[in-house]
């Protein structure tokens, strides 16, 4: 697994667009994590749809294509320098295949944020653009507008990557050592969905495997990881990061399983590392080189995030 392309960092005055991939969001939160963004000193634009609600399934923004539509022509406006999840939910899968990747890819590298559904993007575009991108908190996530930290890893990693390229968690080992590789993952049950579908990879091998997930029961843990092993996807992984389990089972329980899933691998487990539907989120990388210390609880970037 070779590390990715890895957009320009953002400057003061840069025009970030704000989408909604998956679920609908609340006026009030998109315009506070707007008000966020502005005062960064950046240009957010809200995309048509990004308060849109599907006419039939109200668990989705809008219509599969006008979602499509408005990530797409973001991506494809030469005055867009960065593009930003407003939330995740679901819905990324039903929209992924309508993107045109040909054209996208024609519009040249920027920043990309967004984590929970929109793994489903991440990992599509790894595949299809070769690109960075970050696992982060959104611009209506209530996690994001409330948390200084959440808002300040960001903003780090957007303007000053040099300066987050160690990224300290307050998680312990699950399994110690060391490992280096490249960052990849996301939502548990994204990943393991994503297999075998189009603009998804079907290996981990020589990648850092970060992976977290949100109001699920233990065995349907279980069976997300059960899959990942039988499907080969943790075959030769250099090691695994994992977040958070936020509304899941009491933490020893999922402990436990991780423990009886992961801790046969041979490869260092940093656990409660601190990044995905929890308070303070940090911000990832997915697709640079780097090395896990999961004694010490840092992955360490060999180069900044962004350019």
């Amino acid at each position: 697994m070779n590390p990715l392309r890895r957009p320009h960092r953002l400057a003061p005055g840069a025009r970030v667009a704000v989408v909604a991939p998956s679920g609908p969001i609340p006026e009030e939160r998109l315009a506070a994590g707007l008000d966020v963004l502005r005062g960064w000193g950046l240009d957010p634009v809200a995309a048509p749809h990004v308060l849109g609600r599907h006419t039939e399934l109200s668990y989705l923004a809008a219509a599969d294509a006008d979602r499509a539509a408005d990530l797409q022509n973001a991506w494809c406006d030469p005055a867009v320098d960065a593009v930003i999840c407003a939330r995740g939910g679901y819905g990324a899968q039903r929209m992924v295949d309508a993107l045109d990747w040909e054209v996208m890819r024609a519009a040249g590298p920027k920043v990309f944020v967004g984590f929970s559904d929109i793994t489903t993007l991440h990992e599509a575009f790894a595949v299809r653009l070769g690109l960075v991108t970050l696992h982060g908190p959104m611009a209506a996530g209530a996690d994001f507008i409330k948390s200084a930290r959440a808002q300040e890893h960001l903003r780090a990693t957007l303007f000053d990557p040099e300066s987050v390229r160690t990224i300290r968690s307050d998680g312990t080992a699950l399994v110690p050592g060391r490992a280096r590789g490249v960052t990849l993952g996301g939502c548990l049950s994204l990943i393991a969905g994503g297999i075998g579908t189009p603009h998804t990879r079907d290996s981990a091998r020589g990648g850092l495997l970060c992976l977290e997930d949100v109001g699920e029961e233990t065995y349907r843990l279980d069976r997300y990881l059960t899959q990942l092993l039988r499907a080969g996807m943790l075959d030769g992984v250099a090691g695994l990061l994992l977040g958070s389990w936020a509304e899941c089972d009491p933490y020893d329980t999922v402990r436990a399983l991780l423990v009886d899933r992961l801790g046969g691998l041979g490869v260092p487990v940093a656990e409660q590392f601190g990044f995905g539907h929890c308070d303070d989120a940090l911000t990832l990388p997915f697709g640079v080189a780097a090395e896990l210390d999961a004694d010490a609880g840092t992955l360490t970037l060999e180069e900044p995030a962004l350019s």
